[in-house]
C-alpha cells in the first residue's frame, strides 16, 4: 500500500496528514514530523510526498474556515483492536461544539466502567481532527490531555464553538 503525505498551515499550526492512494486518512496531527506520523499509525514503508490529497485537504480548509462538518465525511483507517475500532467510531458521532466527558464517551461506546479503556482510545487516536478526540474532556470540564498540545485542542474547542 502506497503512502502519502501532505502538511498545511491551519490557524493551530501546521498540520500534517498521511494518507492512502483512495484519499483515506490514515494519519493526521499538527506537525511536521512524517516519520514520527508513521510510526504512530504503525505504517512501514517511506511516504511520497502529495501536495493535494484532494477531499481530506479540501475538508480540512472548509473546517478551518467554518464549516465544522466538513471533516465527518472523510474515509479514515486505523489500527486498533475491537473496543478501541468502535470507540472511534463512537468518537466521529461527537458534534462539532458539543463536547463530552471521558465517563460520557465510555458510555456512548457501549461501556460505562471501561473509562480508562475510552481515555486510551483517545491517547491512541491517530486520526486527530478527523476522529475527534480533542471533543474529550476531563470529568470537571478541564481540557486533560491531548497528544498535539493543549493550545491546539483549546483553539479546535473555541473554533466548534462558534
Amino acid at each position: 500500500m502506497s503512502t502519502y503525505w501532505t502538511t498545511t498551515n491551519t490557524p493551530a499550526g501546521p498540520f500534517t496528514m498521511l494518507t492512502d492512494a483512495d484519499e483515506t486518512v490514515l494519519a493526521s496531527g499538527w506537525t511536521t514530523d512524517v516519520p514520527g506520523l508513521m510510526k504512530l499509525a504503525r505504517l512501514s514503508g517511506t511516504p511520497e510526498q502529495r501536495a493535494d490529497p484532494g477531499v481530506p485537504l479540501k475538508a480540512l480548509q472548509s473546517y478551518v474556515d467554518g464549516d465544522l462538518a466538513a471533516i465527518d465525511g472523510v474515509a479514515v483507517r486505523q489500527r486498533g483492536g475491537s473496543f478501541i475500532a468502535h470507540a472511534w467510531d463512537v468518537l466521529r458521532q461527537v458534534p462539532a461544539g458539543a463536547p463530552v466527558t471521558y465517563t460520557e464517551f465510555a458510555e456512548r461506546a457501549g461501556r460505562p466502567a471501561a473509562v480508562r479503556a475510552a481515555a486510551m482510545a483517545c491517547a491512541t487516536n491517530a486520526a486527530a481532527l478527523f476522529v475527534p478526540c480533542h471533543r474529550v474532556l476531563r470529568l470537571d470540564g478541564t481540557l486533560g490531555g491531548f497528544r498535539w498540545g493543549l493550545p491546539v485542542k483549546r483553539w479546535l474547542l473555541e473554533h466548534e464553538a462558534i
